[in-house]
């Protein structure tokens, strides 16, 4: 079977390759057997190609924070997913034709949705919601900002927070993408420059920006701390720049500013197995009704995984990278 690996860190179209691999074979008593069907290409999953990522896996390694798959095999101990169910995998090296999991990893997904939107199921609508309702108390009418507003996960607070009735700063790197953000219900967009954080207080009008939301790190997040209001919040949950975050003691110490960080997976790991199921099954019914719905740019097969890669690094995308491990997903492949 076909399988994504690197041997080295650097630039990840120029270290990936589309290597040939044992089968996984049959599952054991506890295990699931799945194909891929489809996987994105995430920031993270890149990071982890250039060493940058939280942690360095021993090489060669196989990428992939998040996939959908379809059980071909489960094991006789084995009763919550069947053959022929669709998976998310909460595992990671998902970037392969097949995988052998442990089934309490494997978390079923209803069949009705669209199969690209599923693909992108498993990490970034969780972390929209999470970022929402765990960092901060936020009640309706409040107002926070986000940088990277025109990310697949930015895209989808937008529509949680509106639905919330709190209202959003949005703060983006081109003044093309201001119809964009205002038409998913963003209430004031920003574009990154000079004075940002005057700006983005002064798009709030008189109301206090008691949240800030910041997936850059590096001088971003000082912006971000400027922001905010006094005993204002700002939560860190990627690092684009690839800079350590700067925070200035005098916004701790005197304005009372509260600066913490976001993991997806620590936070899910304070919920049951029960619990963490059904929060993919309400955001399963978000898509089903369109409420998530992240635009795909490009769809290719795994044997091009370098081009795929490539097109993943450029700037200025407004969709996502998806690879098909094993054939079309209803639409062209490139």
């Amino acid at each position: 079977m076909k399988q994504v690996q690197f041997n080295r860190f650097g630039v990840p179209h120029e270290v990936a390759e589309c290597a040939e691999v044992p089968d996984v074979g049959a599952p054991g008593p506890d295990e699931v057997v799945f194909e891929v069907l489809a996987f994105p290409i995430n920031p993270a999953d890149l990071s982890l190609f250039t060493g940058r990522y939280a942690a360095k896996p021993p090489l060669p390694a196989t990428p992939g924070a998040e996939c959908i798959g379809r059980v071909t095999a489960v094991g006789a101990n084995v009763q919550h997913v069947k053959p022929g169910d669709r998976v998310i995998n909460m595992l990671r090296e998902n970037w392969t034709q097949r995988r052998k999991v442990p089934a309490a990893s494997a978390i079923k997904v209803r069949d009705d949705i669209d199969l690209q939107q599923a693909a992108m199921l498993r990490i970034n609508p969780p972390t929209a919601l999470l970022l929402l309702e765990d960092v901060t108390k936020l009640k309706e009418g409040d107002w926070i900002v986000q940088n990277g507003a025109n990310s697949a996960v930015g895209k989808i607070l937008i529509g949680m927070a509106k639905e919330r009735g709190i209202r959003t700063v949005n703060v983006v790197r081109r003044e093309s993408l201001r119809g964009l953000i205002t038409g998913l219900g963003g209430d004031a967009v920003v574009v990154d420059g000079p004075d940002l954080a005057t700006r983005i207080r002064q798009a709030a009008g008189s109301a206090p920006v008691v949240y800030a939301i910041d997936c850059i790190g590096g001088p971003a997040t000082k912006i971000m701390v400027d922001a905010v209001a006094d005993n204002g919040t700002v939560c860190v949950y990627g690092g684009l720049s690839g800079e350590d975050s700067q925070v200035p003691t005098l916004a701790l110490v005197y304005r009372g500013v509260n600066v913490t960080g976001f993991m997806l997976g620590r936070f899910l790991s304070k919920r049951s197995p029960q619990v963490i199921a059904a929060v993919y099954d309400k955001l399963a019914a978000r898509i089903a009704d369109k409420k998530i719905d992240v635009a795909v740019e490009q769809i290719y097969p795994i044997e091009q995984i370098q081009a795929a890669l490539a097109y993943a690094e450029r700037g200025g995308r407004d969709g996502k990278i998806l690879v098909a491990p094993n054939g079309s997903l209803g639409g062209a492949l490139k």
